[in-house]
C-alpha cells in the first residue's frame, strides 16, 4: 500500500472511475443542454414523450437500463453490430461504462439545466434581440451565461452519479479488473472476498470525499458566477 492506504488495484479502480465519470459528463453536456433548451423553451408534438424518455432512467431499475444498453450496443445489438464493423466496441469496455454512466446521469443534468433556463428573464433576451443580436448570439451571450449556475449544477450532479453508478454499468460492461471495474464495482468485489472489508471501507471513504468535493466546488463556482453576473 502507499501512503494513502490504497493498493495498486484500488488506485486503478479510482483512476478508471474518474476517467469514466469525466468522459460521461463531458459527452453529455452538449446533448443535455440542447434537450434542456427544447423542453424549457419549445412546445411541439411529442414533448411529453421526450420528457418521459429523458427521465426514464430515474425510475427504471439500473439493471434494466444496463440490459437495454446491452441489447442496443452489444456486439450483436441493434447498433452495436454496425459499430463493431468499424472498430467501435462498447460492451465490456470502459467506453461502455462511460455510456452507461452518461445515460444514468443524463436526467439529472437535463433537469438542472432546464430549471435554470426557465428562470432566465425572457425580457433580457428580447432586449438583446431588439438591438440586432442574432438568436445564436442571444443564446451564447445572454441566455447561457445567466443559466450557467444550472449548467454547472447539472454537470456536477451527472459527474457524481457517474462516480456512484453500479447497476447499469455492471450489467452492460461487467466487472473486469483494469477495464470496467470502477469504484462501486471494486467495493462490491471487496465485500465478496474474505478480508476485503478494509479495502471496501477505504474506497467508500474515497467515494464520499470525491462526491462532497465535487458538490462543494459546484456550489462555490455557482455562487461566484452569480455574484459576477449580478455585478455586471
Amino acid at each position: 500500500m502507499d501512503r494513502l492506504g490504497l493498493t495498486p488495484d484500488e488506485w486503478t479502480a479510482l483512476a478508471l472511475s474518474l476517467r469514466v465519470a469525466t468522459v460521461a459528463t463531458l459527452a453529455s453536456l452538449g446533448p443535455g443542454l440542447a434537450v434542456a433548451w427544447l423542453l424549457a423553451r419549445k412546445r411541439f408534438p411529442g414533448r411529453s414523450l421526450l420528457d418521459g424518455l429523458v427521465h426514464l432512467p430515474l425510475i427504471l431499475p439500473p439493471v434494466v437500463t444496463g440490459y437495454l444498453l446491452l441489447l442496443a450496443f452489444g456486439r450483436r445489438g441493434t447498433f452495436g453490430a454496425a459499430l463493431a464493423e468499424i472498430g467501435i466496441v462498447l460492451s465490456f469496455r470502459w467506453t461502455g461504462a462511460a455510456l452507461a454512466c452518461a445515460v444514468m446521469g443524463f436526467p439529472l443534468m437535463v433537469r438542472a439545466m432546464r430549471l435554470s433556463l426557465e428562470a432566465v428573464d425572457r425580457r433580457v433576451e428580447q432586449a438583446a434581440a431588439t438591438l440586432g443580436a442574432s438568436p445564436w448570439s442571444v443564446f451564447l451571450t445572454v441566455t447561457l451565461p445567466l443559466a450557467m449556475p444550472g449548467v454547472l449544477a447539472g454537470a456536477v450532479l451527472a459527474f457524481a452519479k457517474a462516480m456512484g453508478e453500479f447497476g447499469a454499468t455492471i450489467t452492460f460492461v461487467s466487472n473486469i479488473p483494469g477495464e470496467t471495474r470502477t469504484l462501486p464495482s471494486a467495493i462490491y468485489t471487496l465485500t465478496q472476498v474474505p478480508g476485503g472489508e478494509a479495502g471496501a471501507l477505504r474506497l467508500t471513504l474515497v467515494s464520499i470525499t470525491l462526491s462532497m468535493a465535487a458538490l462543494l466546488a459546484s456550489e462555490f463556482l455557482a455562487r461566484r458566477l452569480a455574484r459576477r453576473l449580478g455585478a455586471e
